[in-house]
C-alpha cells in the first residue's frame, strides 16, 4: 500500500495548454458557440413560457 494514499496530486492527467487568446475567451469559435448556446436557451425559455401560459388558460 502507498504511504500517502490521500495525496492525489497529479492524478487525472495533464491539462491542455491554452493560448492567451483562449484563456481570455476571445476566440471567434468560442464566441459563436456561446451565442448558439444562448439562442438555444432563449428558445427553450420561450417554449416553456408558452406552455405555462397555455396551461393557465386551460384552467
Amino acid at each position: 500500500m502507498a504511504k500517502s494514499r490521500n495525496n492525489l496530486l497529479g492524478v487525472g492527467g495533464q491539462r491542455r495548454k491554452l493560448s492567451k487568446g483562449d484563456q481570455q475567451g476571445s476566440a471567434p469559435a468560442r464566441a459563436a458557440d456561446r451565442r448558439a448556446a444562448e439562442d438555444r436557451k432563449q428558445e427553450l425559455a420561450r417554449r416553456m413560457r408558452e406552455r405555462t401560459q397555455g396551461e393557465q388558460q386551460d384552467s
